[in-house]
């Protein structure tokens, strides 16, 4: 990621498993630490049935976390490991 995408670029973006490709969904937008800027999560919004195969936490509205960890790269699509979704 050397680029350091802004968050309105990476917002929409569909998010697919480096491992097989499964669709999870779009991102809808991302949390962060406001002291540092961290960036802490994705949330996840149009989900597809394979997020239920993994044990998100989700916020309150009700929204999928994937960490922000778990991103390996972003282009056209958001790609994730799903070993480290957990």
């Amino acid at each position: 990621m050397a680029n350091n995408p802004r968050g309105t670029e990476i917002k929409g973006k569909t998010i697919v498993s480096e491992e097989h490709g499964k669709k999870f969904g779009e991102v809808d937008d991302l949390s962060f630490v406001s002291d540092t800027g961290e960036l802490m999560n994705i949330l996840i919004t149009n989900t597809t049935e394979n997020i239920s195969e993994q044990s998100l936490q989700e916020d309150r509205k009700g929204r999928n976390l994937v960490p922000f960890s778990a991103v390996k790269s972003i282009g056209d699509f958001v790609i994730v490991s799903e070993d480290d979704m957990i």
